[in-house]
């Protein structure tokens, strides 16, 4: 991400869009409308639109037992690969479009694990796509087939998700296990009269790269290769969409965590950050992993983002900063670009930061300068796209930075469910509402950190 300074402010680089004017879409449809309020225009270049997923062990469901979304209600499908060992010949004739229910494939039995048998619980894409074709038949009336197939590896870092990945093991095959997938699809899809493109990947990953200071750009470079491989077997010509969400539970001020922003900040046409993972409910047990109604959630969320960006072509991002400025000695103000103004706090969770005596009035805003930690004493909205964070002593003039939801706490959020252990309070008025889990999904703060000069 390139930071320009501009008369006492820290620009992004990247300027972000402004609101869509449909974020706002509902579980129902909701205002899925153009700016003008007229009917939407919906893109269905295919009859079914791909979606590929792949990450780690959230990407596969783990500790996403049991599974809920057990049944099909639209026409969403998967690829079933029966009981065929890997490799798997994409010819093979025993191959099969199903219903799309989850688990989305075969379940892993032992770890490590790999497509065809890399699959632990629910994965966030049955909701995500049930979501995608609530949403369309709520705005035109018409449908929307999704198919979606899942190769995260539990456990693995970039490295094993790659192009040309090394194999060790069983790992490593889940670049080749999507080209599989596709061109197995692409000739069940012509067998049965039907045309067939990937809409989009979506990566839930990174708690292994927590430390890897090139993340951005791998991540970037299994978007290229894709977009490159993928069309080349479908024979498709829109491009393919990147839909990233940040991980928020392994290691502090993780550099795999402002990646996941960054990337869509670097790259807003190719990539986007779905945001933060920290507003769903977590695995008690070590609070990196979601619960099933977690990934059920995290799903819609995925599939609202899809259906603003891919469907209606909407620049949609989210609540994310877009300049910082000091106003004061004490005070700084970071303006965001809001999905749907207002800005608002969170209410029913755990106030953040509980452990760290001069953030505790923070709502998950971090200050540090080069001494380390500087006492807020207080934050404050400010119109309907601005935070004010004043500090409880003068600031320093160089090496200051504004952070949030990087640094966790000793204690795992507890209220309104158990969390995990970095997050923060600051969200917009988005009215969305997930299809199947009818829960409200306003858009939260991505984790950010940011120079203030």
């Amino acid at each position: 991400m390139v930071i320009t300074f501009v008369t006492g402010s820290a620009v992004l680089g990247a300027a972000m869009p402004a609101c869509s004017g449909s974020s706002g879409a509902a579980g129902n449809g909701g205002n899925a409308g153009g700016a003008g309020g007229g009917a939407p225009v919906l893109t269905r270049p295919w009859d079914w639109a791909g979606v590929v997923g792949t990450g780690q062990s959230l990407a596969v469901g783990q500790m996403g037992t049991p599974a809920a979304t057990t049944s099909q209600p639209y026409h969403n499908l998967k690829l079933s690969t029966g009981t065929l060992p890997w490799p798997v010949d994409p010819n093979d004739a025993t191959l099969a479009m199903v219903p799309l229910s989850e688990p989305i494939g075969r379940s892993s039995m032992v770890y490590p694990s790999s497509w065809p048998t890399n699959i632990a619980g629910e994965t966030p894409h049955a909701s995500m796509a049930d979501q995608i074709t609530a949403m369309a038949q709520a705005a035109d009336g018409g449908d929307y087939v999704g198919v979606h197939g899942e190769v995260g590896e539990n456990g693995q870092g970039i490295v094993y998700l790659r192009k040309n990945a090394a194999q060790v093991g069983v790992n490593g095959h889940a670049y080749q296990a999507t080209l599989i997938e596709t061109q197995a699809i692409t000739r069940l899809a012509a067998a049965m009269g039907k045309t067939y493109g990937v809409g989009a990947i979506i990566v839930t990953h990174g708690e292994s790269d927590s430390g890897n200071t090139t993340y951005e750009s791998d991540l970037y470079q299994l978007w290229s290769d894709y977009q490159a491989d993928l069309p080349a077997l479908t024979g498709q010509t829109q491009k393919i969409q990147m839909i990233v969400s940040q991980q928020n539970a392994v290691t502090d001020r993780a550099a795999s965590t402002l990646a996941e922003w960054k990337i869509g900040v670097d790259h807003p046409g190719d990539v986007v950050c779905s945001g933060p993972k920290y507003q769903y409910p977590y695995f008690a047990g070590d609070h990196v992993h979601l619960i099933t109604d977690g990934y059920r959630q995290l799903g819609e969320k995925y599939g609202q983002i899809y259906f603003e960006r891919v469907v209606l072509g909407h620049d949609w991002q989210p609540l994310a900063p877009t300049t910082v400025a000091r106003s004061d000695a004490r005070t700084i103000t970071v303006h965001f670009h809001v999905p749907v103004p207002p800005l608002a706090w969170e209410s029913t969770f755990d106030p953040p930061h509980r452990a760290i005596p001069e953030w505790q009035a923070g709502n998950g805003f971090e200050l540090r300068g080069p001494a380390g930690h500087i006492a807020i004493a207080s934050v404050a909205l400010s119109g309907d796209d601005a935070v004010q964070i004043t500090a409880a002593a003068d600031l320093p003039a160089t090496g200051l930075f504004v952070g949030y939801a990087l640094t966790g706490d000793a204690v795992a959020m507890a209220t309104p469910f158990v969390g995990t252990f970095r997050w923060g309070l600051l969200r917009d008025s988005d009215p969305f509402v997930g299809a199947a889990t009818q829960r409200a999904q306003p858009n939260y703060l991505v984790a950010f950190e940011l120079p203030v000069p």
